[in-house]
C-alpha cells in the first residue's frame, strides 16, 4: 500500500501528469483538496471511497490514511498544483514516517508555470532575469530571517508570490522601490480554470485595477521585467553559429 501526493495542476484537468490521472483512476482511495481540486480532476475513477477533504483537520486525515492503510489500500492524495509547494503535505509525511507508511510524491504543473502561459511570456529573459522566486507574503504565517519581501525585491528578479493579492497594496509599496513604479505587474485569478481573469498593469497602477474586480483570494501575483518582453535580448540557445 502507498500513498500519492499527486500534483493534480493548476485546475484544467488537462494538465495533470499522465502518471497522476493513472493513479487518480486506479487507486481505490481518493483524498482531495475540494476547495482547490474540480471534480473534473477526478472523473473516470473507480475508487470505494472519495473523500473531500477540505473541512478536516490533519488529525482526521492522517486517520484515513492509516485506515487504507491497515486495509492494503493505495490511496490517491490530490493536491492543486504541485504539492511540493505550498502544498501542506510536510506535516502529512512526518506522520506516515512515524506510522512506517510508504509514500510517493507526483509532481504537478505549477500555478506559476499556468500563470505565465496565460500571459504567453517567459519568465527568464536574457540581461533581464534569470532568475525566479517564488514566495508567498506573511500574514498569519511568519517568514524565516531574510525572507521578508522587501529582502528579496532587492534582487529584482521576476518574483511570483502566492496568498499576496488581499494585500496587494501593501506589497506593491514593499515592491516599488526596487522594481520602480514603471515595472510590469499581473494578477492572474484562478490560472487554466473556466473563470480565469488576469489583471495587468505596472506598480503604480495596478492595485487600481483591481479593486475594480472582485478577485479577492485564489490569485497569483507575477511581476517583473519580463512581463514586457519587447527589445529584450534574444538568448544564446537558437543562435546562428559564427562561420
Amino acid at each position: 500500500m502507498t500513498v500519492f501526493f499527486i500534483g493534480a495542476g493548476p485546475g484544467d484537468p488537462e494538465l495533470i501528469t499522465v502518471k497522476g490521472q493513472r493513479l487518480v483512476r486506479s487507486c481505490p482511495v481518493i483524498l482531495y483538496a475540494g476547495s482547490l481540486v474540480p471534480q473534473a480532476v477526478l472523473e473516470g475513477h473507480r475508487a470505494e471511497r472519495v473523500v473531500n477533504t477540505a473541512d478536516l483537520d490533519l488529525d482526521e486525515i492522517v486517520a484515513l490514511l492509516e485506515e487504507a492503510h491497515h486495509k492494503g489500500l493505495d490511496v490517491a492524495r490530490v493536491h492543486s498544483g504541485d504539492p511540493s509547494l505550498y502544498g501542506a503535505i510536510g506535516e502529512q509525511i512526518r506522520r506516515l514516517r512515524e506510522l512506517r507508511i510508504p509514500y510517493e510524491i507526483v509532481p504537478g504543473v505549477t500555478a506559476t508555470a499556468a500563470c505565465a502561459a496565460a500571459l504567453g511570456c517567459e519568465l527568464t529573459l536574457p540581461d533581464i532575469s534569470q532568475t525566479l522566486i517564488l514566495t508567498r507574503y506573511a500574514t498569519k504565517t511568519s517568514m524565516p530571517e531574510g525572507e521578508a519581501l522587501a529582502d528579496l525585491a532587492r534582487h529584482r528578479a521576476t518574483m511570483a508570490i502566492h496568498l499576496g493579492v488581499r494585500h496587494l497594496a501593501r506589497i506593491v509599496d514593499e515592491l516599488r522601490p526596487h522594481y520602480g513604479a514603471d515595472c510590469p505587474i499581473a494578477v492572474i485569478y484562478r490560472a487554466s480554470w473556466p473563470d480565469e481573469e488576469r489583471v495587468t498593469g505596472s506598480l503604480a497602477d495596478i492595485v487600481g485595477k483591481v479593486q475594480s474586480t472582485n478577485i479577492e483570494r485564489t490569485a497569483l501575483i507575477l511581476v517583473g521585467r519580463v512581463l514586457a518582453a519587447e527589445g529584450f535580448s534574444d538568448s544564446t540557445l537558437y543562435a546562428k553559429a559564427d562561420g
